[in-house]
């Protein structure tokens, strides 16, 4: 049996990343999507085990000393850690497991496997993005702002990326993704 492949999505928050990722899964079989742990606080509307796993800061680096994560980083004043077994259960029976994680933890991921295929998501334009913070209702305008001002840090890390793919169009980003995917396996 192949292993599946471990696909990192990355980019700047408000670019799509989770949207693309729901519809990679609909779109290709045997693919996976890994939920997260973090320490921030839930959002209205977001479930414990289906958005990420909410986690306190205690229980966060418990799992860190205990090695549970495959990488883990502070990202905004929170924690943000990829599961590490349930991504190993997936890959060593041959499905694809999609991440939706920072530049930092995708190079870690990149480290610890050679083969995983690092995707770079932008918007079409800065000015998009900043709408498309806003309409999503998730943040305030100090912390909208605030990822703002990080893009241009985040733009450094597009050289160390397998794809760039800037989604102004969510149907031929994914197509553009599950190909790169399909073509990679």
């Amino acid at each position: 049996m192949r292993k599946g492949l471990l696909v990192v999505l990355s980019g700047p928050s408000g670019t799509g990343k989770t949207t693309i990722c729901h519809e990679l899964i609909k779109q290709i079989p045997r693919t996976a999507f890994s939920i997260s742990a973090t320490t921030r606080t839930r959002r209205p509307g977001e479930q414990d085990g289906v958005d990420y796993y909410f986690l306190s800061r205690k229980e966060f680096h418990h799992k860190i000393k205990r090695g549970e994560f495959l990488e883990w980083a502070q990202v905004y004043d929170h924690y943000y850690g990829t599961p590490k077994k349930q991504v190993l259960a997936n890959l060593s029976q041959g499905v694809n497991v999609l991440l939706d994680i920072d530049m930092q933890g995708a190079l870690n991921i990149k480290k610890c496997f050679p083969g995983a295929l690092l995707i770079f998501i932008l918007p079409p334009s800065l000015e998009i993005l900043r709408q498309r913070l806003i309409n999503r209702k998730k943040d305030s305008v100090t912390v909208i702002n605030r990822r703002m001002k990080q893009i241009e840090k985040e733009l450094k890390y597009i050289p160390r990326y397998d794809l760039l793919v800037i989604n102004d169009d969510l149907k031929r980003t994914v197509k553009s993704i599950r190909e790169k995917i399909i073509n990679t396996n």
